[in-house]
């Protein structure tokens, strides 16, 4: 018997109606690039979501191709950005961020989210022309151990940029799962104020593939184009992002699945505290992470796929678990079974 995987959420293929949407155009002559009807419509509509009709949305293929265009493309050769030692950019991405020649200064953060202290900490030790010049902030919502940012935070640290004139840089992959957490207090048109530029995770909240980069600074929309084309994200059949997107987010499907994929966590996280588990951060979001004894994550690793993302003591390791927009609740009351 195959194990029931928890390792990710994007395990699966994509939802069946953006299947269906992409099979009913597949025949359908348009455009390139991205100048389709699709791409456009989808385009609007995200704009009216996020109440900024102004904003410039670009697609691409993936998270850390969007991550490395936009951070690459609004730092000059000798300024940095600021991340998190948790941040996608800084463990998670080959090194894609300093292959452009721009140093990651990074921070311990508790539980994955910035501070403006972290952040000012930063900017005084950078102190001259010797130095490289902080210029950026990388954030993740949810952040890359699940934790979530609230309102009040993200406020901090948006006025503490505009203040010091760096930009803001909001990483959603799992953006859908932050604002449809229990415990959020935010909206996308919020961040969509607060931040220079953000990108929507479709990769991880039932597409097949891409991700929305939203540019709300006018500073950094000028030939963003140029950059796309020079780092291979210019698709010639865009309309396969476009149609994807214009399904997840014309009956709010987005948050649907996002809020599925979080039910469906907070059961499992529900029933590993009944156990009196303890967890490396409180579960918010569709990323959790329990403490479990060595022993008893070597059984469920026979029936289950997850990542041993710590060890916490010599008899004792944090685990990710994470589900999906697709997980099946049968698969996770069998684990909480099995658990017991």
């Amino acid at each position: 018997m195959a194990k029931y995987s928890f390792k990710n959420d994007y395990s699966e293929g994509a939802h069946e109606q953006i299947l269906n949407a992409l099979s009913s155009i597949n025949l359908n002559q348009d455009e390139g690039y991205g100048k389709d009807k699709y791409c456009k419509e989808a385009i609007n509509l995200i704009r009216k979501k996020i109440q900024n009709p102004k904003a410039d949305i670009h697609f691409v293929f993936g998270g850390t191709q969007a991550n490395l265009i936009v951070i690459s493309s609004i730092l000059k050769p000798y300024e940095s950005v600021i991340a998190a030692t948790t941040g996608h950019i800084a463990v998670h991405e080959a090194g894609a961020i300093e292959s452009t020649g721009h140093k990651i200064n990074t921070i311990e953060a508790k539980d994955g989210k910035l501070k403006v202290e972290d952040i000012e900490s930063v900017l005084n030790f950078h102190t001259d022309e010797h130095m490289v010049k902080p210029k950026a902030i990388f954030i993740s919502n949810s952040t890359e151990i699940g934790s979530i940012y609230s309102k009040k935070e993200l406020e901090e640290i948006s006025k503490f940029c505009r203040k010091n004139k760096l930009y803001l840089y909001l990483d959603g992959a799992r953006l859908g799962s932050a604002l449809t957490s229990e415990k959020n207090d935010l909206t996308i048109s919020e961040i969509a104020k607060l931040v220079d530029v953000f990108y929507i995770g479709g990769t991880k909240n039932g597409a097949l593939f891409g991700e929305a980069i939203v540019i709300l600074n006018d500073e950094l929309k000028e030939n963003f184009r140029f950059y796309l084309k020079q780092k291979g994200a210019l698709l010639a059949k865009g309309r396969i992002l476009g149609v994807q997107f214009l399904e997840l987010f014309k009956d709010d499907l987005f948050f649907d699945l996002a809020k599925h994929a979080n039910k469906m966590a907070s059961k499992l996280a529900r029933g590993i505290k009944k156990q009196n588990y303890d967890f490396l951060t409180e579960p918010v979001s569709n990323q959790i992470f329990p403490i479990l004894p060595n022993n008893l994550i070597e059984k469920l690793n026979q029936k289950y796929g997850f990542y041993i993302w710590c060890k916490v003591d010599d008899k004792n390791s944090a685990i990710r678990l994470v589900t999906s927009w697709a997980t099946k609740e049968e698969y996770v009351n069998q684990f909480i079974e099995d658990l017991k």
